[in-house]
């Protein structure tokens, strides 16, 4: 794989992390991973009380809103270099900036995520498999760790009001990305090094090439597909001799035949809420086509890559 140095980044995502206190979380569908948030007691900031419904509910929407306008004003003051702000996305938690600056343009993804120190929901029970992997110990650790919740619509709510939230795990993802190794010493300066994190920039890469020659097929699919079936993965094959630095072409593959058996079976569990499936059945063409296309690079040595 000589082509490591993958893509120039020009998408950048920042969290805008905002604490909050005591909420309560009430689940808006069957997946497990929307919530309706509400405060247990009048919050001490008022600032709170005017993102709040008529019900209680703390309006995703609203917020976003008032996010979307002092982002808008403080770009105005920005002297030096061109940026602006993006159209809203229908349904995406993410207010867009884009920054002109030759020889490319840079796109900064804005998201707004609340931050609550309270346990993990029910739903969360059973996902985090990483007790072979990572250890029993860091995953008690990691479920301690504060719960995020993004401003995100769900597509699913019968009536769209704009007052969902979802729970992110994408700091504990970063966590586990970065101290990947069965054993401490994994990619240390002076430890054996692994193909983990290449893995997954590949795949990230492999969709982002087919979804930009098959924009309309494959608009459903997103990095985090590929993300969640490379941390199943890293389940499946635990140890740090699975991965070693010299397999990268074996162990590539044996990431993306994991994701394509998810494909054919519309099945890839999230990470981290074991009853939510990321692939909704309704969508079983699209992942037949995916899996396809796939299979078509994957017997092919890649075509794709090397346009």
């Amino acid at each position: 794989f000589p082509y490591l140095q993958i893509s120039k980044p020009n998408e950048f995502d920042i969290m805008l992390v905002m604490p909050v206190a005591r909420i309560q979380l009430d689940e808006s569908d069957d997946t497990g991973a929307f919530y309706y948030i509400s405060f247990k007691r009048t919050p001490k900031e008022k600032g709170w009380l005017k993102f709040l419904e008529e019900d209680g509910k703390l309006s995703a929407f609203k917020m976003l809103q008032a996010l979307r306008e002092i982002i808008k004003q403080e770009v105005k003051n920005i002297k030096d270099v061109e940026v602006t702000v993006a159209r809203k996305k229908v349904g995406s938690p993410a207010i867009t900036l884009q920054i002109k600056n030759p020889p490319s343009e840079i796109s900064v993804d804005i998201i707004l995520t609340l931050d609550a120190q309270q346990s993990w929901p029910l739903s969360t029970q059973g996902g985090l498999k990483i007790e072979q992997w990572l250890g029993t110990k860091v995953r008690r650790d990691l479920r301690f760790r504060s719960l995020y919740l993004v401003a995100k619509q769900n597509k699913s709510e019968k009536v769209l009001r704009g007052n969902t939230w979802r729970i992110s795990f994408s700091h504990i993802e970063k966590y586990m990305i970065n101290n990947h190794g069965n054993s401490k010493t994994c990619c240390e300066s002076d430890g054996p090094k692994c193909c983990r994190k290449a893995c997954l920039k590949l795949l990230k890469y492999l969709l982002e090439q087919l979804k930009m020659k098959y924009p309309k097929e494959l608009e459903k699919f997103c990095s985090y597909h590929v993300k969640t079936a490379f941390l199943h993965s890293c389940i499946t094959w635990p140890n740090d001799s699975d991965w070693h630095l010299g397999d990268l072409d074996h162990c590539f593959q044996q990431c993306l035949g994991f994701f394509l058996d998810c494909l054919q079976k519309s099945q890839l569990t999230h990470f981290f809420i074991p009853r939510y499936n990321l692939l909704s059945l309704e969508d079983k063409a699209r992942h037949h086509f995916l899996s396809r296309k796939i299979s078509h690079e994957l017997n092919n040595g890649f075509p794709v890559f090397h346009e």
